[in-house]
Protein backbone atom coordinates (compact mmCIF):
# COMPACT_ATOMS: atom_id res chain seq x y z
CA UNK A 1 0.00 0.00 0.00
CA UNK A 2 1.51 3.36 -0.71
CA UNK A 3 1.44 5.70 2.06
CA UNK A 4 1.38 9.96 1.89
CA UNK A 5 4.08 11.89 3.44
CA UNK A 6 4.35 15.45 3.88
CA UNK A 7 8.57 17.30 4.13
CA UNK A 8 9.05 20.57 4.63
CA UNK A 9 12.50 21.23 3.10
CA UNK A 10 14.42 24.63 3.61
CA UNK A 11 14.83 26.90 0.72
CA UNK A 12 18.40 26.95 0.08
CA UNK A 13 18.02 23.02 -0.04
CA UNK A 14 16.06 22.98 -2.99
CA UNK A 15 18.42 24.85 -5.21
CA UNK A 16 21.61 23.05 -3.87
CA UNK A 17 19.81 19.40 -3.22
CA UNK A 18 20.23 17.68 0.06
CA UNK A 19 19.58 14.37 1.95
CA UNK A 20 16.45 14.99 4.62
CA UNK A 21 15.14 12.54 7.36
CA UNK A 22 11.57 11.90 7.81
CA UNK A 23 10.26 10.51 10.42
CA UNK A 24 7.10 8.05 10.53
CA UNK A 25 4.42 8.29 12.41
CA UNK A 26 5.41 4.76 14.04
CA UNK A 27 8.44 6.27 14.83
CA UNK A 28 10.52 4.64 11.79
CA UNK A 29 12.48 6.96 9.78
CA UNK A 30 13.06 7.37 5.83
CA UNK A 31 16.17 9.03 4.23
CA UNK A 32 14.61 11.79 1.68
CA UNK A 33 17.02 12.50 -1.71
CA UNK A 34 16.13 16.36 -2.31
CA UNK A 35 17.32 16.52 -5.76
CA UNK A 36 18.64 20.28 -7.00
CA UNK A 37 15.71 22.25 -8.44
CA UNK A 38 12.60 20.68 -6.58
CA UNK A 39 9.73 22.32 -6.82
CA UNK A 40 6.98 23.53 -4.14
CA UNK A 41 4.61 20.42 -4.08
CA UNK A 42 6.28 17.99 -6.39
CA UNK A 43 6.12 14.45 -5.00
CA UNK A 44 9.25 12.35 -4.64
CA UNK A 45 7.95 8.30 -5.32
CA UNK A 46 10.20 5.92 -2.59
CA UNK A 47 9.71 2.65 -4.17
CA UNK A 48 9.14 -0.03 -1.70
CA UNK A 49 9.28 2.37 1.44
CA UNK A 50 5.98 1.97 2.29
CA UNK A 51 3.08 -0.18 3.96
CA UNK A 52 3.08 -3.91 3.08
CA UNK A 53 0.45 -4.81 0.37
CA UNK A 54 -2.34 -6.72 1.15
CA UNK A 55 -2.13 -10.67 -0.27
CA UNK A 56 1.07 -11.57 -1.41
CA UNK A 57 2.45 -8.33 -3.66
CA UNK A 58 5.37 -6.35 -1.91
CA UNK A 59 5.31 -2.91 0.01
CA UNK A 60 3.90 -0.14 -1.39
CA UNK A 61 5.97 3.21 -2.18
CA UNK A 62 6.73 6.31 -0.05
CA UNK A 63 5.22 9.31 -1.61
CA UNK A 64 6.70 12.35 -0.20
CA UNK A 65 5.28 15.79 -1.10
CA UNK A 66 7.64 18.87 -0.92
CA UNK A 67 7.04 21.71 0.93
CA UNK A 68 9.20 24.70 0.45
CA UNK A 69 9.82 26.66 3.89
CA UNK A 70 10.31 30.61 2.69
CA UNK A 71 13.43 32.04 3.26
CA UNK A 72 14.00 35.64 4.42
CA UNK A 73 15.47 37.51 1.47
CA UNK A 74 15.12 34.85 -1.49
CA UNK A 75 12.23 34.28 -3.56
CA UNK A 76 11.43 32.27 -6.19
CA UNK A 77 9.47 32.53 -9.54
CA UNK A 78 9.73 29.91 -11.62
CA UNK A 79 13.64 28.91 -12.14
CA UNK A 80 14.71 32.19 -11.46
CA UNK A 81 15.29 33.67 -7.90
CA UNK A 82 14.05 37.16 -6.77
CA UNK A 83 16.11 39.39 -4.18
CA UNK A 84 15.34 42.96 -2.79
CA UNK A 85 18.93 44.39 -2.47
CA UNK A 86 19.55 47.43 -0.38
CA UNK A 87 21.62 49.84 -1.38
CA UNK A 88 22.91 53.35 0.09
CA UNK A 89 22.05 56.90 -2.06
CA UNK A 90 26.16 56.80 -2.83
CA UNK A 91 26.08 53.37 -4.59
CA UNK A 92 23.11 54.08 -6.42
CA UNK A 93 24.00 57.45 -7.94
CA UNK A 94 27.89 57.39 -8.21
CA UNK A 95 27.74 53.70 -9.06
CA UNK A 96 29.54 50.54 -7.39
CA UNK A 97 30.42 46.82 -7.30
CA UNK A 98 29.15 45.57 -4.27
CA UNK A 99 28.65 41.53 -2.87
CA UNK A 100 25.34 40.47 -3.29
CA UNK A 101 23.95 36.94 -1.93
CA UNK A 102 23.43 33.92 -4.22
CA UNK A 103 21.77 30.65 -3.26
CA UNK A 104 25.41 29.28 -3.96
CA UNK A 105 27.80 32.28 -2.07
CA UNK A 106 27.81 35.65 -2.26
CA UNK A 107 29.10 37.35 -6.18
CA UNK A 108 30.20 41.14 -6.70
CA UNK A 109 27.57 42.73 -8.57
CA UNK A 110 27.96 45.85 -10.78
CA UNK A 111 25.29 48.74 -10.05
CA UNK A 112 25.14 51.47 -12.57
CA UNK A 113 25.76 55.11 -12.09
CA UNK A 114 22.76 56.39 -11.71
CA UNK A 115 20.85 53.49 -10.66
CA UNK A 116 17.69 54.06 -8.67
CA UNK A 117 14.65 52.00 -6.45
CA UNK A 118 13.30 49.64 -8.90
CA UNK A 119 16.01 49.24 -11.08
CA UNK A 120 16.25 45.10 -11.83
CA UNK A 121 19.91 43.78 -12.55
CA UNK A 122 20.02 40.18 -13.85
CA UNK A 123 22.53 37.62 -12.56
CA UNK A 124 23.05 35.25 -15.09
CA UNK A 125 22.62 31.67 -14.12
CA UNK A 126 22.54 32.33 -10.47
CA UNK A 127 19.41 30.62 -10.03
CA UNK A 128 17.61 27.37 -9.71
CA UNK A 129 18.86 24.52 -11.01
CA UNK A 130 17.29 22.89 -14.84
CA UNK A 131 17.74 20.64 -17.68
CA UNK A 132 20.41 22.51 -19.48
CA UNK A 133 21.75 25.13 -17.10
CA UNK A 134 20.25 27.47 -14.17
CA UNK A 135 18.06 30.60 -14.33
CA UNK A 136 19.42 33.66 -13.29
CA UNK A 137 18.64 35.87 -9.81
CA UNK A 138 17.37 38.78 -10.73
CA UNK A 139 18.23 41.88 -8.02
CA UNK A 140 15.88 44.20 -7.62
CA UNK A 141 18.00 48.00 -6.04
CA UNK A 142 16.32 49.47 -2.75
CA UNK A 143 17.73 52.88 -2.12
CA UNK A 144 17.68 52.92 1.85
CA UNK A 145 18.88 56.28 3.16
CA UNK A 146 20.48 56.77 6.75
CA UNK A 147 18.52 55.79 9.77
CA UNK A 148 19.23 58.34 12.27
CA UNK A 149 20.51 62.05 11.90
CA UNK A 150 22.94 62.78 9.39
CA UNK A 151 24.21 66.27 9.28
CA UNK A 152 26.87 65.72 5.90
CA UNK A 153 23.53 64.50 4.44
CA UNK A 154 21.46 66.81 5.58
CA UNK A 155 24.05 69.84 4.79
CA UNK A 156 24.44 68.61 1.17
CA UNK A 157 20.91 68.25 0.19
CA UNK A 158 19.83 71.53 1.39
CA UNK A 159 22.13 73.65 -0.62
CA UNK A 160 21.74 71.23 -4.00
CA UNK A 161 19.47 72.74 -6.36
CA UNK A 162 18.58 69.62 -9.04
CA UNK A 163 18.37 70.91 -12.63
CA UNK A 164 14.93 73.10 -13.45
CA UNK A 165 14.37 69.69 -16.40
CA UNK A 166 14.28 67.46 -13.08
CA UNK A 167 10.77 66.27 -11.95
CA UNK A 168 10.33 62.74 -10.79
CA UNK A 169 6.59 63.13 -10.59
CA UNK A 170 6.17 64.85 -14.42
CA UNK A 171 4.52 61.59 -15.88
CA UNK A 172 2.02 61.36 -13.35
CA UNK A 173 0.39 64.53 -14.93
CA UNK A 174 -3.29 63.89 -15.66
Amino acid sequence: MDLRYRLAVEFLDTIKGATKRLTLPDGGTLDVTIPPGIQEGQILRLRGKGGPSSGEGGSGDALVEISIMPHRFFTRVGDDIHLELPVTLAEAFLGSHIKVPTPTGPVMLKVPKGSNTGSILRLKGKGVPRQGGHGDELVKLKVVLPSGPNPELETFLSSWTPGTNYDPRKDMQP
